[in-house]
């Protein structure tokens, strides 16, 4: 699994909704940080 593509996709796919980081989080009940970690590809484990 490519982390940095699928981070790519997820900034891509929430900018276009217009949306931030931290309007995303709190759609999902999650933290921005999360969010930007995922767009960062960084790993959670």
């Amino acid at each position: 699994m490519d982390l940095i593509k699928i981070g790519k996709y997820i900034a891509e796919k929430r900018k276009a909704l217009g949306l931030t980081q931290k309007q995303l989080a709190e759609k999902l009940n999650m933290s921005d940080k999360s969010v930007s970690k995922w767009e960062r590809g960084v790993s959670h484990s």
